[in-house]
C-alpha cells in the first residue's frame, strides 16, 4: 500500500501546476498523486493526462465538471488509496528535502507498526516581493520526535494555528470523519481541518519546513479585495464551522481550547471584513452572523463575543469600526493572519 496520497485540485492551472507536481515526484513509489482536474478549460486536463501516461505507477489524473476546491478535495479523499492524505494546491509547492523526512517517519510507521491520526510539519508563506520568508512552526507547543496526544501539548501562541497546509491525516480518518466539503465554495480549508482534527487523538509533528505556500496572484482567493467580494462564502464557512463544533461534548480540554481559538479568528476576519467592506449591507450581515452563533449557542456566543478579539470587533459606530480595523492592522502584521 501507498505510504501517503497527494491530491493537486486544479482549476485552470496550465501555468504553474507543473512546478508543483515535479516537487511531488521525488517520493516516487512511495506516493500516489491525484491530479484532480475541476473542469478546467485550458491544457489543465492535457498536463495531467501527460504525468498519468509517463508516471503510471504514481500519478493518477482525475476528471470531474467543475465543483470547486472543495468538491476536488473531496474527489481525492474518494479516491485515495495511501495509509496518509494532503492535499497540496496547483499554485504551491514542497521542499524536497523535507519530504523525504516526512516519508521516512511514515515509512518507519509502517516498519513498527505503528499509527498517528494526524502529522503536522510547518510551512512557509512564500509572498511574492518579500526576502524574508515567515514560516508557520510549532515548536513552541508540541513536542518532537515522537508520538504524542493532547495531553502533551502547550496553547498555540496567538498567531500559530493549523492549516490544510501544515497537516497530513490518517486517511481513514478522513473518511470515517464524514467530512464532505461544499462545492463551489471557497476557504473550505478551515472546514477541512475543523472537522477531522475532533476525531484526532494520536499525532506526530516533524519541525521540518515542508509546505510552500505561493501568495502572490492578484486572482487569489486569500486577497483581501477578493474575500470582501466572496463574504457571502467566506460567511457560509463560518456558519459551518459553528453548526460543527459542540463546546460542551469536546473529549479534551486542550482540544477545545483549540477549536474555539480557530473559530474565533475565522469569525473575526468574517467580522473585520464586512466592516473593511464599508457597505452599510455588510454592516447588517455581521449582525446577522453573530445572531446567528447565539441562536446556536448562547455560550459558544459569549465565549467568542467576549474574548479580547470579540471585543476588538464590536466597538459601537464609525469610530468603532475605525479602531476596530486599525487594531485588526496591527493584529495582522504581528501574529501573520492573511
Amino acid at each position: 500500500m501507498k505510504r501517503l496520497s497527494i491530491v493537486v485540485p486544479c482549476y485552470n492551472s496550465q501555468d504553474y501546476m507543473r512546478c508543483c507536481i515535479e516537487s511531488l515526484l521525488p517520493g516516487g513509489e512511495d506516493v500516489e498523486i491525484l491530479i484532480v482536474n475541476d473542469g478546467s478549460t485550458d491544457k489543465t486536463a492535457d498536463i495531467a493526462n501527460e504525468y498519468a501516461a509517463k508516471y503510471p505507477t504514481i500519478v493518477k489524473a482525475i476528471h470531474q465538471e467543475n465543483g470547486g476546491h472543495g468538491e476536488a478535495v473531496n474527489a481525492g479523499i474518494r479516491h485515495a488509496s495511501g495509509l496518509y492524505f494532503k492535499v497540496v494546491d496547483s499554485d504551491d509547492w514542497v521542499d524536497v528535502p523535507a519530504y523525504f523526512e516526512i516519508l521516512k517517519v511514515l515509512n518507519q510507521f509502517v516498519a513498527e507498526a505503528k499509527s498517528i491520526d494526524m502529522l503536522i510539519s510547518n510551512f512557509v508563506y512564500e509572498k511574492e516581493g518579500l526576502k524574508r520568508k515567515k514560516v508557520m512552526n510549532y515548536d513552541h507547543a508540541l513536542p518532537e520526535g515522537r508520538i504524542f496526544t493532547w495531553d502533551d501539548m502547550k496553547r498555540f501562541r496567538k498567531g500559530r494555528y493549523l492549516m490544510m497546509h501544515s497537516l497530513i491525516f490518517r486517511t481513514q480518518l478522513l473518511q470515517d470523519s464524514g467530512l464532505t466539503l461544499p462545492k463551489h465554495t471557497f476557504y473550505v480549508d478551515n472546514l477541512y481541518v475543523f472537522i477531522p482534527l475532533q476525531h484526532v487523538k494520536k499525532m506526530y509533528y516533524a519541525n521540518v519546513d515542508f509546505y510552500r505556500y505561493f501568495i502572490g496572484r492578484q486572482d487569489q482567493s486569500v486577497q483581501e479585495s477578493t474575500m470582501i467580494r466572496r463574504i457571502d462564502q467566506q460567511i457560509k464557512v463560518n456558519k459551518l464551522m459553528v453548526d460543527q463544533i459542540e463546546a460542551d461534548n469536546i473529549a479534551h480540554p486542550m482540544l477545545e481550547h483549540y477549536l474555539l481559538r480557530h473559530l474565533e479568528i475565522v469569525t473575526v476576519i468574517s467580522s473585520i471584513l464586512l466592516i473593511r467592506s464599508g457597505a452599510e449591507e455588510n454592516f447588517k450581515k455581521k449582525k446577522e452572523l453573530w445572531k446567528y452563533i447565539k441562536a446556536k449557542d448562547v455560550r459558544l456566543y459569549h465565549r467568542l463575543k467576549y474574548g479580547f478579539l470579540g471585543r476588538l470587533i464590536s466597538l459601537p459606530g464609525r469610530y468603532g469600526r475605525l479602531v476596530s480595523v486599525g487594531a485588526y492592522k496591527i493584529s495582522q502584521r504581528i501574529y501573520g493572519f492573511n
